[in-house]
């Protein structure tokens, strides 16, 4: 038993004289200038660390533009979006149930607020169509804030919800807007061809979308509106939008929608991204 309490002794005063040796002066095993250096060594070490951290991303930093991107990739087709949006790509309502469609007309009259001709006018310069609105720096001296055309709501005549304050949905013919996503630097027409857009069914759906206008004419996404520069360089920038009237789509069915950017120099989207250069949506109109 006494030789259990010695042994009990023995071994805290090892912890003891671990943790403080009286005799040698060392914490821990090592004395004050042992930790010191090795403090010493941790602290240049995370300092030279944290220096290299800092210039490299000052250096990183250099390499950047406030007003265009120093690395992009190159987006051979931009995607596509459409307004209303609805739930998950879904434009669905009944004629005759106003709070059906009411989001969508408010979601449509928020969206365009920007495109109003007097606000515009303000803000925007009327260019010459059907090319490129072409505004280069000179060498160091940026050419910022750089101008923007308009795009007045007008343009979308039975769409623009001026002449129709419905957009259509109150008779079964809505309007559908679509727009091409921003790329900046991105010249999407040559030779004076502006894109277009075309809108269809998929095939099992062919016999019920009906015929289609599109506004502006043709569906065009005029060159004057490109290239595009950027947020902070473009700040009025307007996006040229593209409107779709469903004129005698069938009621009471599923109508799968594409629509889809062409153009001679987007390419097609192929198998990699399926979605660049076009938009599918669902579209049902109940009569009741």
């Amino acid at each position: 038993m006494s030789g259990t309490k010695e042994e009990d002794r023995k071994g805290s005063s090892e912890w003891r004289e671990f943790f403080w040796n009286p005799r040698t002066h060392e914490f821990m095993g090592r004395t004050a200038s042992s930790w010191g250096m090795i403090l010493l060594f941790y602290l240049v070490f995370y300092l030279f660390l944290g220096g290299m951290f800092v210039l490299t991303m000052y250096i990183m930093l250099l390499t950047l533009d406030d007003y265009k991107p120093t690395w992009q990739d190159r987006l051979t087709t931009p995607g596509m979006m459409i307004r209303p949006k609805g739930d998950q790509l879904e434009i669905s309502f009944s004629v005759s149930e106003t709070e059906s469609w009411d989001g969508f007309i408010t979601n449509l009259n928020a969206f365009l607020s920007p495109y109003n001709d007097s606000y515009q006018v303000q803000t925007n310069d009327n260019c010459s169509p059907d090319q490129y609105f072409i505004q280069e720096d000179s060498g160091e001296v940026r050419n910022n804030p750089k101008r923007s055309c308009q795009f007045n709501r007008t343009m979308l005549e039975e769409c623009s919800g001026v002449s129709d304050r419905f957009y259509g949905y109150s008779s079964g013919q809505p309007c559908v807007l679509i727009k091409l996503n921003r790329v900046i630097g991105m010249l999407p027409g040559k030779d004076g061809q502006s894109p277009y857009v075309t809108c269809g069914a998929k095939r099992e759906d062919s016999d019920k979308i009906g015929p289609l206008a599109y506004y502006p004419p043709n569906g065009t996404f005029n060159l004057m509106y490109y290239p595009y520069y950027g947020k902070k360089a473009q700040v009025n920038y307007t996006q040229p939008l593209v409107a779709v009237k469903f004129l005698n789509a069938s009621l009471n069915t599923d109508i799968n929608v594409e629509c889809k950017i062409n153009s001679n120099t987007l390419i097609d989207g192929g198998e990699r991204d399926k979605f660049a250069g076009r938009v599918s949506f669902k579209l049902r109109i109940y009569d009741k």
